[in-house]
């Protein structure tokens, strides 16, 4: 690996282990094992190191969700049995990215005084929603239209406060099939639609 590369491995790590606030640039050019000097010439800043670092590990992470759904997919499953399946692989992931979770909501919180990061993460939302719509119907991609970016919005909506009941406590977070009654009641109550119809 390159200083580019060892500084985005290093930046990760800070990221999942100090946070986004908490990192220093010293503290990523220790873990990279590069100068200080070394940010700033492949970055321009340490918040533009960990912003990329960030989108980085997004990545990852939506690789791993991926490869966690394809590797239990079935054909033959009903689209409740994927729907349950796909969050019960979401929450395994949350395990291995929980400094990333952590580290994503500790940077939203100070996205207003962070134009670079804002910019970054909105720029992504629409691609971010297609491919979570794509995962939850166990494709590889869906179309670019309003109605998928739709339903992978929702679908962005509900992984966000999931992400957060499991930081909170990972014991009570709702399982798959927790997920799938939730939206039945919904449907239930605000359509007057029962499960069966």
């Amino acid at each position: 690996m390159g200083n580019r590369e060892d500084l985005l491995a290093g930046a990760k790590r800070c990221l999942f282990e100090k946070g986004y606030g908490r990192t220093t640039a010293r503290d990523i050019a220790s873990a990279a094992g590069v100068s200080l000097a070394a940010i700033g010439y492949h970055f321009g800043s340490k918040e533009a190191l960990l912003n990329a670092a960030m989108m980085e590990a997004t990545g990852e992470w939506g690789a791993a969700v991926d490869a966690a759904v394809q590797r239990d997919a079935d054909d033959a499953a009903t689209p409740e049995e994927r729907f349950t399946a796909t969050w019960d692989r979401v929450g395994e992931t949350f395990v291995e990215f929980r400094g990333l979770w952590a580290a994503q909501y500790e940077a939203i919180a100070q996205i207003d005084r962070t134009p670079e990061l804002k910019e970054a993460l909105g720029g992504v939302q629409r691609m971010a929603g297609l491919a979570v719509s794509a995962m939850f119907q166990g494709v590889r991609e869906v179309p670019d239209t309003e109605e998928e970016l739709l339903l992978g919005t929702f679908y962005q909506a509900l992984l966000a406060g999931y992400a957060v009941q499991w930081l909170l406590d990972s014991e009570r977070a709702p399982s798959g099939p927790d997920f799938l009654r939730g939206l039945e009641l919904a449907a239930e109550r605000v359509l007057g639609r029962h499960p069966s119809g």
